[in-house]
């Protein structure tokens, strides 16, 4: 990912998802100029930072070339391991989710590719009632335990689905742990290091963004 500008990375991100959705079709730069909004030329400055180069031509881009040259740069070429922090109703709920995930990826089913780029490796909760009662396939843990279980299992990502006032003693102990990007889901503002990422999910910010739209 080195060298490669963070506003062109979403770009990237984002021809990568249209690539995926166009059922195995090329996508031309002109095409994504129109889904998307930005400039054909942006987009070709973008694919341009790829070590493959620009593979494409006037076809459009083939997306058994560009997707497999846009996950290795952004990273994606890898399965990354993360954790649920948190086990109320809404950590529940990511937590039987993936789990429905997983059990579709070993069926074979459609819509399951996700999946193959991350993996939930963890659950955890200060209760320790709640830890015990949880039935899961996931291994769960009393939050205390995230230290130890964090960097034996190489967990990187965390998503953050604790009350507000709990939640930035919960990023600092997963900062500690090493874990180096967090999905916070608490309404809070976290105050953490520079090297860990965090993005705030707010169900109230994205039904306003919606509602402008309508």
């Amino acid at each position: 990912m080195a060298g490669i500008p963070g506003p062109a990375k979403g770009r990237l991100l984002g021809v990568m998802r249209l690539l995926e959705k166009n059922g195995g079709r090329p996508l031309t730069s002109a095409e994504a100029e129109a889904m998307t909004g930005w400039a054909r030329e942006t987009i070709r400055k973008d694919i341009s930072y790829l070590e493959a180069g620009s593979p494409g031509g006037s076809a459009g881009y083939a997306p058994e070339l560009l997707v497999p040259a846009i996950r290795k740069a952004l990273g994606l070429d890898r399965r990354r391991f993360f954790c649920i922090v948190g086990l109320g109703r809404l950590g529940s709920s990511y937590l039987h989710y993936s789990e429905a995930g997983s059990a579709g990826e070993r069926a074979g089913l459609p819509g399951t590719r996700a999946r193959e780029e991350f993996e939930l490796a963890a659950g955890f909760d200060s209760n320790v009632n709640r830890v015990e009662i949880l039935k899961s396939r996931v291994p769960l843990y009393p939050a205390y335990k995230i230290p130890e279980v964090v960097g034996r299992l190489s967990i990187e990502i965390a998503l953050l689905c604790v009350p507000a006032g709990a939640a930035q003693a919960a990023a600092e102990k997963l900062a500690a742990a090493g874990i180096r990007g967090i999905l916070n889901f608490a309404p809070a503002a976290l105050r953490l290091p520079p090297e860990v990422t965090v993005r705030n999910v707010s169900a109230l910010d994205e039904l306003r963004a919606l509602a402008v739209e309508l």
